[in-house]
């Protein structure tokens, strides 16, 4: 088991400029545990997750972890938190670095003491143990890291979000941007990785996730839930926060929202 952690997020507002997009948002989680978030296009999931980070300074609200005030801290909460955001595939972004050089990078950056240019043998050791902990296999880890596939890209940026040992892992849609085989061999290292982690995870489909998934977050803008799958994943909710793009077929309740 991975060290218990709790995350307890009171009355979180959160906008830019100002402007509310996610009002009043309230939970108190412990770890290990994985959380998907649910919710329409726009519902600000993404913005949600920036504000617990402290990238977005909240408008209201506390976010504390293990009862330490983080809130708009993001140099005090990266200790607790790693991120994985959205995959996006853009030519602006494309700059030649290998999946290693990406990881020894970002230790390199958490070192706490100087000089933080020249690698040690701990650095390796544990850029070589993350790698292995999220199955890149070793003949990619000096490959461009746009060279690799969608997978195993989002293996890598989930590496680089393990690579301090954080408590808790916030995803971004880690299964978008991926081949269908690509999207179950995630899940499955997301299943792995509950063991030890407390895991938010934003999603359209919770349906690959979900025998894993201990708490639904619904969620679109001022409205909020959260809940186990089997009390939040009903027709009256569901609705609620999705309308018409919910179906039951059969017994079986399928939201059709995808992301665009």
């Amino acid at each position: 088991m991975g060290k218990v952690v709790t995350l307890t997020v009171e009355g979180l507002t959160v906008g830019y400029n100002g402007y509310p997009v996610v009002r009043n948002v309230c939970f108190s989680v412990k770890g290990p545990a994985l959380v998907q978030i649910l919710g329409p296009n726009g519902a600000g999931k993404t913005t949600l997750l920036r504000g617990i980070l402290g990238l977005l300074k909240p408008i209201e609200g506390r976010v504390l972890v293990d009862y330490v005030d983080v809130t708009g801290k993001p140099e005090k909460s990266s200790r607790y938190f790693g991120y994985v955001p959205q995959l996006v595939m853009s030519p602006n972004t494309m700059y030649p670095i290998t999946a290693w050089e990406l990881l020894e990078s970002t230790y390199m950056l958490y070192r706490r003491r100087w000089p933080r240019l020249f690698p040690e043998e701990s650095a390796k050791r544990r850029i070589m143990e993350v790698l292995e902990a999220v199955g890149l296999p070793r003949d990619k880890w000096y490959r461009t890291f746009w060279k690799l596939s969608g997978g195993e890209r989002q293996r890598v940026l989930i590496a680089q979000a393990l690579i301090n040992d954080p408590p808790i892992l916030l995803m971004d849609e880690p299964l978008s941007a991926i081949d269908p085989p690509g999207r179950v061999e995630i899940a499955k290292l997301i299943r792995c990785l509950k063991s030890t982690k407390l895991i938010l995870v934003t999603s359209h489909d919770p349906t690959l996730l979900l025998d894993y998934t201990d708490y639904i977050i619904l969620i679109n803008r001022e409205r909020f839930r959260m809940g186990r799958p089997d009390q939040i994943l009903v027709a009256d909710i569901a609705e609620e926060f999705y309308g018409g793009v919910v179906k039951y077929v059969k017994e079986h309740l399928h939201i059709y929202d995808s992301h665009t």
